[in-house]
């Protein structure tokens, strides 16, 4: 949420959809995208990733988001457990 890559329920009745949250870090989401493209280009496991949602049907925008999630949990796990230092 901090982020602003997390979804908001915009759903009414049968329609069950998510919209973009337009609240949050604008630099902090800057950064995740910037994560999220290079991983894209360089990281073997993202491009498979993009490759099997892409195959689903989903868009580049929703793709993306996916993996700023993605990532921030990632961030977020690292910040809240930190490795110990073994010197």
């Amino acid at each position: 949420m901090l982020a602003g890559a997390a979804p908001i329920p915009a759903s009414s009745g049968v329609t069950n959809r998510h919209r973009l949250n337009r609240f949050g870090g604008r630099q902090l989401n800057r950064a995740l995208h910037t994560v999220v493209i290079n991983r894209i280009r360089l990281d073997p496991v993202m491009r498979a990733c993009v490759e099997a949602r892409t195959k689903e049907g989903r868009s580049s925008r929703k793709i993306k988001r996916c993996l700023k999630r993605y990532v921030a949990r990632q961030l977020y796990r690292q910040l809240e457990h930190p490795p110990l230092d073994k010197s």
